[in-house]
């Protein structure tokens, strides 16, 4: 025998558990495909070392909108620092950030690599125009304490 105060306490339970379901369902159907972010200007950061180059290109708040590199699109070894790869790389990131409406970047370009100039001419041989460039190379000032004099 129950007394209507614990049939008070399951009802709500029951109606809780018959709303989960519900709930998940609703996550579910959220779960499609991402809006995207709509960026007529953004910032472009190339990355060239002597082994690979690396383009990524974010909105003006650093969200990354696309990015690619020499291995994305099938480089190996040494043809990965080549000026070439880096004009192919910055036309695969510009094809994925396409649907973005990316028109105008700011380009800040990192490190010593072959590929810096290849990816700062395809920019505009891809239809984008180039605002302002800025070298963001890290400089030591002063650097690591040199060796001891060896002694003979």
């Amino acid at each position: 025998m129950t007394t209507m105060a614990e049939e008070n306490k399951k009802k709500p339970a029951a109606a809780e558990e018959a709303a989960k379901p519900a709930a998940k369902a609703k996550a579910k159907a959220k779960k499609g495909k991402k809006a995207r972010i709509q960026a007529p200007v953004g910032n472009a950061h190339v990355q060239a070392t002597y082994n690979n180059t690396i383009v990524t290109l974010t909105d003006l708040n650093g969200n990354v909108l696309s990015w690619s590199s020499a291995g994305v699109n099938g480089f190996k070894g040494p043809k990965k620092a080549t000026p070439y790869a880096a004009s192919l790389i910055v036309k695969d990131a510009v094809e994925k950030a396409a649907d973005t409406g990316l028109k105008e970047v700011n380009v800040f370009i990192s490190g010593v690599g072959q590929g810096r100039e290849g990816a700062l001419r395809a920019f505009n041989a891809n239809g984008i125009n180039v605002l302002m460039i800025k070298d963001v190379t890290p400089i030591p000032h002063n650097g690591c304490r040199p060796p001891r004099p060896r002694r003979v």
